[in-house]
């Protein structure tokens, strides 16, 4: 599903965020990048999103080579790709279904539809019964679950989230990893930074570690049967 090949990324002034990288993500992986601030989780998920561009070597998602994606055509490339923010980047002046919608209105699905797909989006995260509420009068974790909603409702083969738990409480955090799990065991690949170390020990899935923009290990972890 990803393939990274040999890729660097510099910004301007020379800073390299990510130095001749090259990992793969498999279709139907559950995969964690961890890593101290600065390592280059948030530039590798944006290099797959599309939002940056490498400066050197290969970003291949789904069979598409990053570099070849003209600027045009990168809207229908993201409607592959859910993505899920810390901060969650809800429109607080719009109803919860509103803000699941966005997606689906951009991309031209009529009223109908739209409205049965975000229903459907809601309830998957439980959320379904405050589809009229204002996101603001939501807990920290709701909210989160209203972006993980918005991410999902158009279906996509990828979901990519960075550091969707980095603000959220021990017990929250599992509850969205918990949903994360959901979306993995129907199909959905997901790649997923993250500094919270002991709850991706516990989830048994692999992990990615970046170290100032180098792969650093994959170490495999046997699934905890209590999840």
């Amino acid at each position: 599903m990803i393939q990274l090949e040999n890729v660097t990324k510099r910004f301007p002034g020379g800073q390299e965020a990510l130095s001749e990288l090259s990992l793969s993500v498999d279709k139907g992986e559950m995969v964690f990048v961890t890593g101290h601030s600065g390592a280059g989780k948030s530039t590798l998920l944006r290099l797959i999103a599309l939002i940056e561009r490498p400066t050197g070597g290969q970003v291949i998602v789904d069979g598409q080579n990053t570099r070849k994606v003209r600027r045009r055509k990168i809207p229908a490339y993201r409607r592959q790709i859910g993505m899920v923010f810390q901060d969650h980047k809800l429109l607080y002046d719009r109803p919860v279904s509103d803000n699941v919608a966005l997606p689906l209105i951009i991309s031209g699905v009529g009223h109908r539809e739209a409205g049965r797909k975000v229903r459907a989006a809601l309830d998957q995260v439980g959320l379904l019964h405050k589809e009229r509420q204002n996101p603001e009068t939501l807990s920290a974790g709701e909210q989160q679950r209203v972006g993980i909603a918005r991410a999902i409702v158009s279906r996509p083969k990828l979901l990519i989230a960075d550091e969707p738990t980095g603000n959220l409480d021990p017990e929250l955090s599992l509850e969205v990893m918990r949903i994360f799990r959901r979306f993995n065991e129907v199909g959905v690949t997901l790649l997923i930074a993250s500094h919270d170390i002991s709850l991706i020990d516990r989830l048994g899935c692999r992990r990615i570690a970046l170290e100032a923009g180098r792969l650093q290990v994959e170490p495999e972890e046997e699934v905890d049967p209590w999840l």
